[in-house]
């Protein structure tokens, strides 16, 4: 019950502030303010339903504001956390629309939220199988990632997804590199309650990469 009243209290609050008087930013906020909540807060089932209900509400976002990057973005983030919630192929369709937005969204302006767009293409080429299941690939996720650091270097998501990336492909030294940087990466006004739950999932890799150092 207490879930319930979490997921109605969280979804009455987006939809007050996001079609509270057309301010873009505002409404930017409280998608990314329920993505936190959803993604960090929530777990199984709840956390689906959740996400299903969030996808409608930032899928109402790119609507009502077509020609912003940051709205297809976010919808694109939305999508694929989703996809990841639910896991399995069943979540590959969510990963493809995933895709396509942040492709929009790069065509708008790919430099948009410090290049969002591409740290989120770089992770969805990273962790979607390759072909024939899927359209995943080791190469672009990385060509992504580079291209995301060349206009945030010093940011928390790329640093940490890149990292993350590295530590699949087995490069602890490089994906250490980049957790250090993550760790020191500066504070996201309004983001708050994000930075606070990556910076512990940069902890928890960290751990692993320094385990692995370690040994070799």
């Amino acid at each position: 019950m207490k879930i319930k009243a979490l997921i109605l209290a969280s979804s009455a609050f987006f939809c007050a502030q996001l079609w509270a008087g057309n301010d873009f930013l505002a409404d930017l906020s409280a998608v990314q303010h329920s993505w936190a909540t959803v993604n960090y807060e929530l777990q199984d089932d709840a956390k689906e339903k959740a996400f299903e209900a969030l996808v409608k509400e930032s899928e109402a976002l790119v609507e009502h504001y077509p020609e912003k990057a940051e709205s297809h973005i976010w919808h694109g983030i939305v999508q694929s956390s989703f996809a990841g919630a639910k896991g399995g192929l069943g979540a590959l369709g969510l990963a493809e629309a995933a895709k396509d937005e942040l492709e929009k969204a790069i065509k708008i302006d790919e430099n948009a939220l410090q290049g969002s767009a591409l740290t989120s293409l770089g992770t969805l080429y990273a962790k979607v199988p390759g072909w024939p299941i899927g359209f995943g690939s080791d190469k672009k996720a990385q060509n992504f990632f580079k291209k995301s650091l060349e206009i945030n270097p010093d940011g928390l998501d790329v640093n940490y997804f890149y990292a993350d990336f590295l530590y699949d492909e087995k490069k602890y030294q490089a994906a250490f590199e980049h957790l250090q940087k993550a760790k020191s990466a500066p504070k996201r006004d309004g983001r708050e309650k994000a930075d606070k739950y990556r910076q512990l999932e940069v902890d928890e890799l960290l751990a692993k990469v320094e385990k692995k150092l370690k040994k070799h």
